[in-house]
């Protein structure tokens, strides 16, 4: 299973599906992640936290705890 907490900097992936629960879940698919949606890693921060991402034409910075609920191929 990859998730987009695994995925390198350049590579565009596609949502397989959101693993996690509840509100978490809720807030990251109220931003436009869902399945079958395109993400485009744009940068990672030196720690790996956030990861910034472009998501449906806009940008958006992820916790690396949110990147992992999201299964990607």
């Amino acid at each position: 299973m990859k998730t987009l907490k695994d995925v390198s900097i350049g590579q565009t992936v596609k949502v397989k599906k959101l693993t996690g629960e509840g509100p978490v879940k809720r807030r990251i698919m109220d931003m436009g992640i869902t399945k079958g949606v395109e993400i485009y890693v744009r940068k990672v921060a030196p720690l790996g936290d956030p990861v910034e991402v472009t998501v449906r034409g806009y940008e958006l910075s992820l916790r690396k705890a949110d990147a992992e609920i999201i299964e990607v191929e």
